[in-house]
């Protein structure tokens, strides 16, 4: 029971406050609109038929903007295609360095199989007699 109390006693008093101070006063939003703003509020408050009619204006964009979407999508898709361009461009430069690279390699490495059948040749022929196999 005493809980109850120490949660009841501090929010009826808050409310009490609040209801007798000004600021709930002050943060009210008059309904007149004979009430004429002043200062700041003149500036971010306007009646409500200019509003109105500021929204009607503004539901429908301009072509203007349209034309300015466009020219930004068509920069847009020239920057992909020069970029693809150039990704492709660079692979084809990479894959053309590449099957150069192993058509060295496998010329080197025929060259080099060619040497050694070549002394291998010398080696077992001296070129005066063919080679004889002598079966019993």
């Amino acid at each position: 029971m005493s809980w109850t109390r120490v949660l009841v006693l501090p929010l009826l008093t808050t409310l009490l406050v609040l209801t007798l101070s000004g600021v709930v006063g002050g943060a009210a939003v008059q309904a007149d609109s004979a009430a004429a703003p002043e200062g700041a509020a003149r500036q971010v408050f306007v009646p409500e038929s200019d509003a109105s009619n500021f929204f009607k204006r503004r539901s429908r964009r301009s072509t203007r903007y349209y034309e300015q979407q466009g020219k930004a999508h068509v920069s847009e898709q020239r920057a992909r295609l020069s970029a693809s361009e150039q990704r492709r461009e660079y692979n084809e430069e990479q894959r053309d360095e590449n099957e150069n690279y192993a058509e060295e390699v496998r010329d080197e490495q025929d060259e080099r199989s060619r040497e050694v059948n070549e002394q291998l040749r010398e080696y077992h022929y001296d070129g005066l007699q063919p080679q004889r196999y002598w079966f019993h």
